[in-house]
């Protein structure tokens, strides 16, 4: 598969991806955590949180994504290895997408986006630093972005 192909493929696939992380009032669909003695806790506005939350709800539809396409898909071996997600061909070529969220500041900002340590892979792209290929390995890098919007932490009963 050639990098065209691919990028082709996640852009349409992603299109869905909001009805996973929104209710048809726009509301996020996670409104907290459960333990085992069904103590509830409301998910606060940190950006590490509602990262992770969003990667644990695409990361199964990704996965979905790469076996209706012949393609298998790779987690990174350490927390802090990029990318977050490998795509690989049955002919071995391989696609990184790594997951970045942010909100916006107002009705036309966001807040930001870091795209990766310039002293790991970006710089020394032919060794495996951080990551379990190569970065010149990979066909392409794609980036899966998310942006939200903050809103008042509320509890809900349940």
């Amino acid at each position: 598969m050639d990098k065209q192909t691919f990028q082709s493929l996640l852009t349409e696939e992603v299109k869905l991806y909001k009805s996973l992380l929104e209710t048809e009032n726009n509301d996020w669909i996670v409104k907290g955590f459960i333990d085992v003695n069904r103590n509830i806790y409301t998910i606060t506005n940190d950006t590490k949180v509602v990262s992770k939350i969003i990667e644990i709800i695409l990361i199964p539809q990704l996965d979905d994504f790469a076996k209706r396409h012949s393609l298998s898909m790779e987690l990174p071996s350490a927390q802090n290895f990029y990318p977050d997600l490998t795509f690989k061909d049955e002919e071995g070529n391989i696609f990184a997408v790594d997951f970045k969220s942010s909100y916006y500041t107002d009705e036309m900002k966001v807040n930001g986006l870091t795209l990766g340590s310039y002293w790991g892979y970006f710089r020394n792209r032919n060794i495996k630093k951080n990551t379990n290929y190569p970065y010149s390995d990979y066909k392409c890098h794609l980036v899966l972005g998310v942006l939200y919007r903050q809103s008042v932490i509320r509890a809900f009963p349940f």
